[in-house]
């Protein structure tokens, strides 16, 4: 989802410190130019042993060899972890305020990596140059490079190549989980590794239960929802990967009328967070977002139906797409939806 979907967080200015241009100018030479021979994420080590990956802003992303120091967007390291890929730096939601690893760092231990950024709009840029990164990579939602701020993505991307992997729009979870598993591989990942096959396995089994959950418990209406001090944002189901995906194993989901600008979400006010019903909440999981406990103090999220009748449960708003974890995603649903009442 664009910035604006995921603001609790404040959105903060960026003062490159001086420093960070002399190491840009110096690490510019890393930052290959686009190469015509990209093939959809295939490594290329011939001879030379250059690297070249297409990503899904359409680009051929080229290094003079497979990239080693790596950084990337918390959620995407993340993945890469997964893989047995390791990356130098992290920017994204990472640690938390008492110290903990973020949710969306994952399996990484956190205190292996250089956080450049914590929130969105925050990035180092004088700590990047310093790493001498080879490759960044982030996701993508809307053709942008995501958490990488605009007013310093100029600088950012002299240093290195970028490569974004797509997470919304048209693409869906399967989609995104093979575009993440092709860039893994191109860096080096053994996707025969026993972990990996029974994690895609796992991944294919749990799309099959959330199938069976929704013919088994037909018309149970999901709604997305986020909240935060002031509003109630509804989700709708069309423009991110995860639910794009549930949707087309037959998760019902209710699909807000008046979308706001970027068409993932319309805003509620509280007194309003009664306008749709629905059976399930899934509710945005990211630190900075209200959870249940933090919202029994909104009289309208405990007189919806389906927080009245204890149904409620986490949505990972932005998956990590490794096929272990959105497995876990997968059967957390199945398991709500299996188990859920009509009282919409």
């Amino acid at each position: 989802m664009p910035k604006s979907r995921i603001s609790p967080f404040t959105r903060r200015g960026f003062i490159a410190a001086g420093g960070a241009l002399g190491l840009v100018a110096v690490l510019t030479a890393c930052g290959g130019a686009d190469s015509k021979e990209g093939d959809g994420g295939s490594d290329k080590s011939a001879a030379s042993g250059a690297w070249t990956f297409k990503d899904d802003l359409g680009k051929d992303v080229s290094t003079k060899a497979k990239p080693k120091n790596i950084v990337a967007f918390t959620g995407t390291a993340a993945a890469l972890y997964d893989y047995g890929i390791p990356v130098k730096g992290v920017f994204g939601p990472t640690k938390t305020a008492d110290g903990k690893a973020d949710v969306q760092a994952g399996s990484m231990d956190i205190s292996k990596v250089e956080i450049l950024g914590n929130v969105y709009d925050e990035f180092n840029v004088e700590k990047y140059a310093a790493l001498q990164p080879d490759l960044l990579v982030t996701n993508t939602w809307d053709g942008s490079y995501w958490y990488v701020p605009e007013a310093s993505k100029d600088k950012i991307l002299k240093v290195a190549p970028a490569a974004a992997i797509g997470v919304g729009g048209n693409v869906s979870m399967d989609k995104a989980l093979e575009r993440t598993a092709d860039l893994a591989k191109s860096l080096g990942a053994d996707m025969n590794a026993k972990k990996t096959v029974d994690a895609k396995s796992r991944f294919e089994a749990a799309s099959a239960k959330l199938r069976e959950a929704t013919k088994a418990n037909p018309g149970i209406k999901v709604l997305v929802g986020s909240g935060s001090a002031d509003l109630f944002y509804a989700s709708t189901p069309d423009t991110s990967a995860d639910l794009k995906y549930f949707k087309s194993l037959g998760v019902e989901f209710v699909t807000p009328e008046k979308l706001d600008e970027g068409g993932f979400f319309e805003s509620l006010s509280w007194e309003n967070a009664g306008k749709y019903k629905a059976d399930v909440i899934l509710l945005d999981n990211r630190t900075g977002t209200l959870q249940p406990a933090d919202l029994k103090a909104k009289a309208t999220w405990a007189e919806l139906p389906a927080v009245k009748a204890g149904q409620v449960t986490p949505r990972v708003t932005e998956p990590i797409y490794s096929y272990e974890k959105c497995a876990q995603i997968l059967e957390d649903l199945a398991k709500a939806i299996q188990g859920a009442k009509k009282v919409s």
